[in-house]
């Protein structure tokens, strides 16, 4: 039996819609999803209870799907099954994106749970290689995505992000904490005259089990919006959200997306 454990956005109730049957749907408190119905909402802090009532119902596989920000630790609700693991959440807390999954992934597989990833349960959430619009990347274009392919993997290497926007080879933003939209957002105002790319792709050793980056209808406005001629994702390595009307958007407004290998 499969548990989802899901965060908010739009890919929680993606990965239920592509699945056969409908999974155990879990939320941790204060990131219930936002078009789900969770079966089982937990405290963090009783999170070795959670993975035995887990146990209890017959789960066998996990799946981590949707955002979820750290959250701050209430240690007079710590309970006596969560006690043994709180000196790796505390090491997950203090770790990077990447560093702080690994250490949540190794709870649920010390528990005895196969963690398996969105994609793989729901691989229809991958687009093919290839342009998949009417528009097409310039030379120009795909010289900037070979130079933002090497900036993600200096971000990748420190534990930073997953995007930037680069135009004639020189960084226009690279994403932060704050996410891929508030990085578009920021360059709105930008003093150029517009052009680049957005390149979203995972960091390169990352666990591609959970937090596998993301693009969606928002992400197309965000780029048109930022004044950028198109898009980049890293073949297998990015979800597209709601694809048909992703590339419905980018048809209409003169992007273009295009799924790229993987750099080398």
């Amino acid at each position: 039996m499969l548990a989802l454990i899901a965060g908010t956005g739009a890919l929680p109730e993606e990965v239920v819609n592509c699945l056969v049957e409908r999974p155990v749907v879990c939320a941790m408190e204060g990131f219930t999803p936002d078009t789900l119905t969770a079966d089982i909402v937990f405290p963090l802090e009783q999170l070795g209870s959670f993975i035995a009532d887990l146990k209890t119902r017959g789960v066998t596989e996990i799946c981590l799907a949707g955002a979820v920000r750290r959250p701050v630790i209430d240690p007079s609700r710590i309970d006596a099954a969560t006690m043994p693991l709180v000196p790796v959440l505390q090491q997950a807390l203090m770790s990077g994106d990447d560093g702080a999954l690994r250490a949540v992934i190794s709870i649920f597989e010390d528990s005895g749970l196969v963690v398996r990833a969105a994609h793989e349960i729901a691989p229809g959430l991958l687009p093919q290689l290839g342009c998949l619009t009417e528009a097409q990347p310039s030379e120009a274009d795909l010289a900037d995505a070979d130079r933002a392919a090497g900036i993600l993997r200096a971000m990748g290497a420190a534990d930073i992000g997953q995007a930037c926007a680069i135009s004639k080879g020189q960084a226009l933003a690279v994403e932060s904490i704050f996410g891929t939209d508030w990085m578009l957002q920021s360059l709105t105002q930008r003093p150029d005259a517009g052009g680049g790319v957005l390149f979203k792709a995972p960091k390169p050793d990352q666990d591609r089990r959970a937090d596998l980056p993301t693009i969606g209808p928002d992400t197309v406005s965000g780029a048109v919006a930022a004044g950028l001629a198109g898009i980049f994702i890293e073949k297998g390595g990015v979800i597209v959200l709601q694809q048909e009307q992703v590339v419905e958007e980018c048809n209409r407004l003169g992007l273009f997306l295009y799924v790229r290998e993987r750099a080398s």
